[in-house]
């Protein structure tokens, strides 16, 4: 399949097309990042109960050995990412600034780090119950970000069925390039990965998507298709949040996830590109989640570039590598500009849902912390732009009047999804997304306790 007969015409209404900003680093290969001094590792770096740990101080650990259990089935386990010693178990930093559990890891600095743990594996011999175990024990989450444990989205409930399987390689927000060089570098483990995934739900077809600013990828991904496999590659068009996954579902099959629904209920599932590659690289051979690629960009970094990391590298180390430049630094993002997380301070450990460290100068963002506030227009701008179709004008004047059930009830707020389209286009510079967020936390309370 040639991409010039891939058309990238396939999109959603409303969104919104900010700068890229990929440049810096779409181009540059994935190189790999030293190894820190220390490591610390979360145990709780998923959606889920965080992960017991089967370690203790002072113990030798060989890179890929589990370190931590799961803690039930809506979690996973946690593996050395370095071989080393185990120097404490303990309280640690975490990027929300509170102290969680962790196990802090001091590798050797002579060893060869090699991955010594696991074992070959027949995956065809595996039933699709064996699957998604084995699929838990790698600890593979959600690496789009959401880190939303994979094994829970493969165990489908009673009464639902699959037939088709997206494969995410939108990558829609700026500056971030790590699925962009996953899909060059490594097509082949993200169709094994696709292919455990189509068989552990039942699929009968899978459908890879691409953004047309992604050509590179999308040849690729079609040179290295499968023969025999009934999987397509679709192109995109290059607009944000195209990766949203219930964006993406209508854009593709035309299908509408319903209010307050899951893309299951409409017979398709959602995975991220990096994601699949790793489910493809570690199940075939029982290895556990230890690294991960990572974006490094922004003006304030010296050497962007896109790198893989041992799960747990401090921040602080991730930056010095890279050129951090300091004194100029207003802000570092985990994530993305639109939906990513600013981070109070550098020393917290980087774990499987960071996507993208984005450090950004004061040149960049000029009195944004300064910006006055001006009473909505009425423009219509933040209603044109919402993927959802909703109407985030009203939503924030019922926010800053607490109306909360109201928000909740009659205007859909629990159907946002916080991609941050609304804030960007806002002439009045109201943050939309902060009162949403609030709005939700409340209206969850709330409903706890009632």
């Amino acid at each position: 399949m040639l991409l010039s007969s891939l058309r990238g015409n396939k999109t959603f209404s409303h969104g919104i097309h900010p700068p890229e900003n990929k440049e810096a680093t779409e181009g540059q290969s994935i190189r790999r990042l030293p190894f820190a001094p220390v490591l610390i590792v979360p145990l709780s770096q998923h959606t889920g109960a965080p992960a017991k740990p089967i370690v203790r101080a002072g113990q030798e650990v060989v890179r890929g050995e589990p370190i931590a259990e799961a803690a039930g089935f809506v979690s996973v386990p946690m593996h050395a990412p370095a071989t080393g010693v185990v120097e404490r178990v303990g309280l640690a930093r975490d990027a929300r600034g509170d102290m969680s559990p962790a196990i802090v890891i001091r590798p050797y600095p002579a060893a060869s780090q090699h991955i010594l743990y696991g074992a070959e594996v027949d995956i065809e011999s595996l039933s699709r119950e064996e699957l998604i175990r084995a699929v838990q024990a790698t600890g593979v989450v959600g690496l789009g970000g959401a880190a939303f444990p994979t094994h829970v989205k493969l165990s489908l409930p009673e009464g639902k069925s699959v037939d088709t399987i997206i494969v995410n390689g939108c990558e829609c927000e700026p500056y971030l390039t790590t699925d962009h060089r996953v899909m060059i570098e490594t097509p082949e483990d993200i169709y094994k990965g696709a292919r455990i995934v189509m068989r552990a739900m039942g699929a009968q077809r899978v459908i890879v998507a691409v953004e047309t600013n992604k050509p590179d990828a999308a040849e690729r991904l079609c040179a290295s298709l499968p023969t025999g496999q009934p999987f397509s590659v679709e192109v995109c068009e290059t607009k944000y949040p195209q990766g949203a996954e219930k964006m993406l579902i209508k854009a593709l099959v035309n299908r509408e996830v319903p209010s307050g629904g899951l893309p299951l209920d409409v017979g398709t599932a959602v995975f991220n590109v990096a994601t699949l590659a790793q489910i493809g690289n570690l199940l075939p051979k029982r290895q556990g989640l230890i690294e991960r690629v990572v974006t490094v960009t922004g003006p304030g970094v010296r050497k962007p570039g896109n790198y893989l990391m041992a799960l747990g590298t401090p921040l602080r180390f991730v930056l010095n590598e890279c050129g951090y430049r300091g004194d100029n630094v207003t802000q570092i993002i985990l994530g993305g500009p639109m939906m990513g997380t600013a981070v109070a301070s550098p020393d917290i450990p980087v774990t499987k849902g960071v996507t993208g460290i984005l450090v950004l100068t004061k040149e960049d963002l000029p009195g944004v912390d300064g910006r006055k506030v001006y009473a909505c227009i009425r423009c219509g701008t933040c209603v044109r732009s919402c993927p959802m179709h909703l109407n985030p004008s009203e939503l924030g004047l019922l926010a800053r009047k607490r109306e909360y059930a109201e928000m909740v009830d009659r205007y859909h707020l629990m159907d946002c999804f916080e991609c941050g389209c609304c804030s960007y286009v806002c002439p009045s510079n109201i943050p939309l997304v902060q009162y949403f967020r609030i709005a939700k936390a409340v209206s969850r309370k709330r409903k706890a306790n009632a």
